[in-house]
């Protein structure tokens, strides 16, 4: 799948530069814990990256682990408000540093899945909801894979309270392993200008077979560096013991017709 995103990039490179329209970009899923609740137009493309992600984390034992990895998304839209998306993890870096034993540092790809978004044609321009079933399989290297094929399925809500705010209520469910995971995310956004967007969220999961729950917040911002082109930088700070420390990312998004 790694090969087929390369060469679609590639090929759609040249096209996206040369658009000059005035018509609106659709909205990215990225960045933040949820997506977007509104699918690309029929023939519309995105391609979304994540370059790096950043993760770093100490357990109870003292031993600290630091993560460096990309995320790659492609969306389609194929009209009657569908997408297709493929997504992966090409290449991650991972270092532990236990206590009073010598670091060891760890490289590889990540799984990779293919998923369908659905957004509810509802005839409102304050509410959007869009549906989002994926699986993905365990492509990637044992330090950086799930271990087998899981199930999500996510659904977000969208509320715009007017020119400049807005907000969103995430929630997905996924299954794999014979284990249950359940994600809730509430989050607040703010359009500083036509191209500059704000937002904070706050995330918290909880797992079956006695595993901790975990809990995030942080914020994010977007820029509009052209009309396809989307910049973006995001942090989350774990609210107790079972949370990474710190979570961060920058990213770049591409639109193309």
């Amino acid at each position: 799948m790694r090969g087929v995103m390369a060469v679609v990039l590639l090929a759609l490179a040249a096209p996206a530069w040369a658009q000059q329209d005035d018509a609106e970009t659709p909205a990215f899923d990225r960045p933040g814990l949820g997506f977007s609740a509104s699918a690309l137009p029929r023939g519309g493309a995105a391609l979304e990256l994540g370059l790096p992600s950043y993760e770093r984390d100490r357990d109870d034992d003292g031993t600290r682990t630091t993560q460096y990895g990309t995320d790659l998304l492609l969306r389609v839209g194929l009209g009657a408000n569908l997408e297709l998306q493929a997504f992966g993890s090409p290449w991650n870096r991972l270092r532990e540093a236990p206590r009073n034993a010598p670091s060891t540092t760890t490289r590889g790809g990540g799984d990779s899945g293919l998923a369908l978004k659905f957004a509810l044609p509802l005839d409102s321009d304050t509410h959007a909801v869009a549906l989002l079933a994926s699986t993905s399989v365990d492509t990637g290297s044992r330090d950086f894979s799930e271990g087998g094929t899981q199930y999500n399925l996510g659904a977000s809500y969208e509320y715009t309270f007017n020119d400049q705010w807005s907000g969103a209520l995430y929630a997905n469910a996924t299954r794999g392993a014979g284990e249950d995971e359940f994600t809730w995310s509430p989050s607040l956004s703010l359009a500083v200008s036509d191209t500059v967007s704000t937002y904070i969220e706050a995330g918290f999961t909880t797992h079956t077979h006695g595993e901790s729950s975990t809990s995030v917040a942080g914020a994010g911002v977007t820029w509009m560096a052209a009309r396809r082109v989307q910049l973006d930088a995001s942090f989350d700070l774990g609210l107790d013991s079972n949370s990474p420390d710190v979570q961060a990312e920058l990213g770049v998004s591409f639109y193309f017709e």
